[in-house]
């Protein structure tokens, strides 16, 4: 079983793809199931839960900016609403989701939390594996805090365009993808994003917020 807990589809600011294509691509790259993680909102993951099948798992999700920083909620039925950390971490617990912190330690985003042993007793795994990463020493430290923490990892391709989607993620030997998340019951695999895909993404996040003013 293979799963890709961080994807994007069209509902994003910054994303492209249609849900429904989003389903057919990670069904041919061998995917068990893809978590829809859009900015903001569940409308992508939703909108993939209809055209889930007996060979691909949507697990609805989605990747909050909060005052802190970018934190992502799966296994959500319900938009989030708050934006300040706390808040938001106990909307993603109200509906027995799981808190995934995205990217951590990366400088090149400033969206991205650098957390503390503090921020530990909130957060339930860890993005040990970012495919768009930049630079893969984010990745490492993301590894090194979620050991020294005790935390469970997981990992995504964070996704933004079809040729993404599978770069990254877990293998897991459980039929039940939401315990084997929960007692991090996986393995991490992964391979960086071609770079171009990253820059393509921040040049359509800008035409669209220039195109909407």
């Amino acid at each position: 079983m293979k799963y890709d807990f961080h994807t994007h589809s069209k509902y994003s600011i910054d994303g492209y793809v249609d849900p429904k294509i989003m389903v057919k691509v990670a069904a041919k790259v061998g995917l068990s199931g893809i978590a829809v993680t859009d900015h903001n909102t569940i409308k992508g993951g939703l909108d993939a839960k209809k055209y889930e099948n007996n060979e691909i798992e949507i697990i609805v999700g989605s990747e909050i900016l909060t005052d802190k920083g970018e934190i992502i909620g799966i296994f959500l039925t319900e938009e989030i609403k708050s934006k300040h950390f706390i808040d938001v971490i106990d909307e993603i617990k109200d509906q027995n989701g799981i808190v995934v912190v995205p990217h951590p330690f990366d400088a090149i985003r400033n969206t991205s939390i650098q957390p503390n042993s503090e921020d530990a007793h909130f957060i339930d795994s860890v993005e040990v594996f970012n495919s768009r990463c930049v630079r893969q020493i984010y990745n490492e430290l993301a590894s090194i805090y979620a050991t020294d923490n005790d935390l469970n990892i997981i990992a995504g391709s964070d996704a933004h365009f079809e040729n993404e989607i599978g770069n990254a993620g877990v293998k897991t030997e459980s039929d039940n993808i939401k315990e084997a998340v929960f007692n991090g019951d996986f393995s991490v695999f992964g391979k960086r994003s071609n770079i171009i895909n990253p820059v393509t993404t921040k040049l359509l996040k800008i035409w669209r917020n220039t195109s909407s003013k």
